[in-house]
């Protein structure tokens, strides 16, 4: 029976950590002590209070402690989850912070700057402060209501210089501070301040870039989600350019949405009647004039065809494939205005498609039969064009046929004098 072998025991001097090696206890309620102190030695001088900023980075640990500076600096002490300031510790609050300053534009001006100048100098506290704002605005509704107009007008001067993203705002879009106002009230104020400090520009392209424009009836309480609520409120703060950027972004949507829809139908194969009346609902609920309609079904209709590689037989297999959808397209060119935008579109395409440059007479003969284009629109167009595309080669091509309807109105007209 072989003999168990015990392992060696390491023995030796058991070695020491470093002190710097240690983790430090996270300890924010110290470092807002600290910071607070500071602040408070500045007097509310704020060119002080920046100045003690600025120096203190070196010493206290902006990296790991980022977000209390900002609740500091906001708040004037650490916030609490609900948006109430923790008064535990040696020095739980400064008055050196928005919410106990003046809340008129020159003092929230002098608070931007600390901020900036801040941001500029450690470059690391960009990203924290983003999410700081996310966190700020969530508890919107701790906050009293003088507090939220201040944020508002920094949150509005922030958006401005570029420290946080217009995007953020998207956090209000939360039940608890949608049912009572407090969204709305606070977007708009953001909205209005901006408008006056940068002009009405800067909004809209704040709005642009925030993809914001399209998502404004969202900051209304459900129960008075709608565009006349939308209306009322923005244009009590002198917003009616923002509900213009809205109304054109809500009517973008509206016609992606029915070009979408349009061409799965096509690809079913529906029923050129069921089109019809589907088109008209969608064009009445979303409020899309006909002129816009039948460009639409046009690049629809046109997009499902597989044309034929030879020129010489391109055009009868186009107007063979159209000819299926006139009574599409008839349906909502009934007026000139519409006729014009369909012949306009068929100009465009044939010009911007090579292989169809010679078809375009023969589309327009072929819409002109089916009773889709008026001689009058098509006479119209060929004294004056909407689109230079291709002008002088489409009317080239269509002299003939302008000159035997210019002929055949001319005998009509005679016919009616002997009469």
């Amino acid at each position: 029976m072989s003999q168990k072998v015990e392992k060696p025991v390491l023995s030796g001097q058991r070695i020491k950590t470093r002190k710097r090696d240690e983790k430090e206890k996270y300890d924010p309620n110290g470092f807002r002590d600290a910071l607070v102190q500071g602040l408070e030695r500045a007097g509310g001088d704020l060119e002080a209070a920046y100045k003690f900023l600025d120096g203190a980075g070196s010493k206290l640990d902006y990296r790991r402690y980022g977000e209390v500076i900002f609740d500091v600096l906001i708040a004037g002490g650490l916030l609490l989850p609900g948006g109430s300031v923790s008064m535990d510790g040696e020095s739980p609050k400064t008055n050196t912070c928005i919410f106990s300053a003046s809340e008129d534009m020159e003092t929230m001006r002098n608070f931007e700057q600390v901020f900036v100048k801040l941001m500029r100098r450690y470059k690391y506290l960009e990203k924290m402060f983003e999410e700081e704002m996310k966190k700020v605005l969530v508890y919107l509704k701790g906050f009293e209501p003088q507090q939220r107009i201040k944020l508002a007008r920094m949150t509005a001067l922030w958006i401005g210089n570029g420290c946080v993203p217009p995007s953020v705002l998207l956090v209000l879009v939360n039940e608890h501070l949608l049912k009572d106002n407090l969204a709305l009230e606070f977007v708009l104020e953001v909205f209005a301040t901006v408008k006056q400090e940068r002009g009405v520009t800067s909004l809209v392209t704040a709005l642009k870039k925030g993809q914001l424009e399209g998502r404004l009836l969202e900051f209304l309480p459900l129960n008075r989600r709608s565009e006349e609520v939308l209306a009322s409120s923005f244009a009590s703060r002198g917003l009616a350019e923002l509900l213009r950027l809205h109304r054109a972004q809500a009517s973008q949507e509206a016609r992606r949405e029915l070009t979408a829809a349009l061409l799965d139908e096509l690809a079913e194969d529906k029923p050129v009647r069921d089109l019809i009346q589907e088109l008209r609902d969608m064009a009445q609920k979303h409020a899309i004039p006909d002129h816009e309609i039948v460009a639409i079904i046009w690049q629809c209709v046109m997009s499902r065809g597989e044309w034929n590689k030879k020129e010489e037989l391109l055009a009868e297999q186009a107007a063979k494939h159209l000819r299926h959808y006139t009574p599409l397209l008839a349906a909502f060119a009934h007026s000139a205005k519409a006729e014009i935008a369909l012949l306009t579109k068929v100009q465009e395409y044939c010009y911007e498609n090579m292989s169809f440059m010679r078809a375009f007479s023969k589309l327009v003969l072929m819409l002109y039969k089916t009773n889709v284009l008026s001689e009058e629109v098509i006479l119209k167009w060929y004294r004056e064009p909407n689109s230079t595309k291709g002008k002088v080669m489409f009317l080239d091509q269509m002299k003939k046929f302008v000159e035997w309807l210019q002929s055949a109105e001319e005998e009509s007209e005679s016919g009616e004098d002997e009469d």
